[in-house]
């Protein structure tokens, strides 16, 4: 195998693509996916053309990703006495010395609360925090910084919207069409206030790669329709729908549109208006920013009419006992103190990105998932659960025989992180028949040596175990 220390043959150092092996049939067709027949369908956008497909680039994409790895100290220790390969992005990414130097820079010299301070660190951190806001709105397209509300993460958004939005807007009969391939975070919410309103939580299902099944979808919307949930790239499968194409489906009927950007913004540039999204939501630990900060995007017209959530500081505009009346967005759905040291955080997170040349980082992502699909496929008894066109670098697999972790555990004794369990996404693991699987996930920071890593901790373990 062959690594970007310059004796590969292909793009960026990987080796010439190749065909991928042909499965061997050990896994057969779930009868969950029964519903997926082969053959054109009716709606689909057009697929990207595989990388693996296409003939080498005769410009090789320039990116520097040794230079990228200095910035982050954590890939610089060694686990179990060997040199760590973090492959559990798809988990949490990890953090540049810049983000870390912030957070740090907070506590140690401008530690203070934001807003209506009158002395100097106030407005110092109340500066801070608003270029994070300002970051935010860069990086997903608007110019208006009232549609960015700061939340713990993505979770913390979908709750939001779901308690606000969902309690103002649905009831008896209405119908919620949520993704089969949906982490819990933009599953469970939804089943709750559906309860409450006593409205129906309908599935989206899964095609055979992992797509979602444009045909079931269109089928699926109708003036029932109050909200599509769907995810802008699976935490599991690596799926990337067509979310424009959908939520223009979804707008004909008058539904609005959540999008679930936890695992998208990291690995390929976002615009919301482009997309048309009525609320978009992701998390900054997985945008290489500290945990317990995340953004709920929403159209300014949408937030205006929400009630808010939760009610205390920093949400008002006055308060008696008579009457209270609630300040302007975004605040109003922001209530007590923020995450002020996660922001810094985060606003350090998103210029880190925005200074990286995002079309060659995302070309290299993309090259480095097709290389990592096709080494992983040569392991003996290996599954690869998901293998859409255009999907992002989320590598779930199985071994037959293995338990996946029992696995896990073993390559965590060769200084390999990946991450074994439902990966909060049950119901598109049980689209495949399975409860549990292992899952390798890919950003900027990883390397071809790092995958020829695993894929030779992979084989070691077939030669140590047999496939049964």
């Amino acid at each position: 195998m062959t690594t970007p220390d310059g004796h590969g043959g292909g793009p960026i150092g990987f080796p010439a693509p190749g065909p991928r092996p042909t499965p061997t049939g050990a896994f057969p067709l779930p009868s969950a996916l029964s519903h997926a027949v082969t053959g054109a369908r009716y709606w689909l956008p057009q697929p990207p053309t595989p990388v693996t497909s296409t003939a080498s680039a005769p410009h090789p994409v320039a990116f520097d990703v040794e230079t990228v790895r200095r910035d982050f100290p954590q890939l610089h220790r060694e686990v179990a006495g060997r040199p760590l390969v973090w492959l559990d992005n798809g988990a949490t990414t990890l953090k540049p010395r810049q983000v870390i130097e912030a957070v740090g820079e907070h506590y140690a010299r401008e530690a203070s609360n934001v807003h209506r301070g009158a002395h100097t660190l106030a407005r110092r951190a109340t500066q801070v925090y608003e270029e994070g806001r300002e970051e935010a709105a860069k990086l997903l397209g608007t110019r208006d910084t009232g549609e960015i509300v700061f939340v713990r993460g993505t979770t913390e958004a979908v709750n939001l919207v779901a308690q606000s939005w969902g309690r103002a807007n649905l009831g008896v009969g209405d119908e919620i069409l949520v993704s089969a391939a949906e982490h819990h975070s933009n599953l469970v919410p939804w089943q709750l206030i559906a309860k409450e309103r006593r409205a129906r939580v309908v599935p989206i299902p899964l095609l055979p790669d992992g797509r979602l099944d444009q045909d079931a979808y269109r089928d699926l919307l109708s003036n029932k329709t109050r909200l599509v949930a769907l995810t802008h790239a699976s935490n599991t499968l690596g799926t990337v729908p067509p979310v424009a194409e959908m939520t223009a489906l979804a707008h004909r009927w008058g539904a609005r549109v959540l999008v679930d950007g936890a695992q998208a913004v990291c690995h390929f540039p976002v615009d919301v208006t482009e997309l048309d999204a009525d609320f978009y939501a992701f998390s900054g630990h997985k945008v290489f920013a500290p945990t317990g900060i995340g953004v709920l995007f929403g159209k300014r017209e949408v937030l205006e009419a929400m009630p808010p959530w939760q009610g205390g500081g920093n949400m008002i505009d006055s308060v008696s006992f008579g009457k209270t009346s609630y300040a302007p967005l975004p605040h109003r759905l922001e209530a007590g103190t923020g995450h002020i040291a996660g922001v810094a955080g985060l606003r350090a997170a998103l210029r880190y990105l925005a200074g990286l040349d995002r079309e060659a980082a995302t070309t290299y992502e993309e090259r480095l998932a097709a290389y990592a699909t096709r080494v992983l496929s040569t392991v003996p008894g290996i599954r690869i659960l998901g293998t859409a066109p255009g999907k992002i670098g989320v590598l779930t697999f199985l071994r037959a025989g293995a338990d996946p972790m029992d696995l896990a555990g073993r390559l965590d004794q060769r200084g390999i992180a990946v991450r074994a369990g439902h990966h909060c996404a049950q119901p598109a693991l049980a689209a495949y028949g399975v409860t549990s699987a292992v899952r390798a996930s890919l950003a900027v920071y990883n390397t071809a040596r790092e995958v020829d890593a695993l894929v030779s901790a992979l084989h070691e373990a077939v030669g140590a175990q047999g496939v049964r």
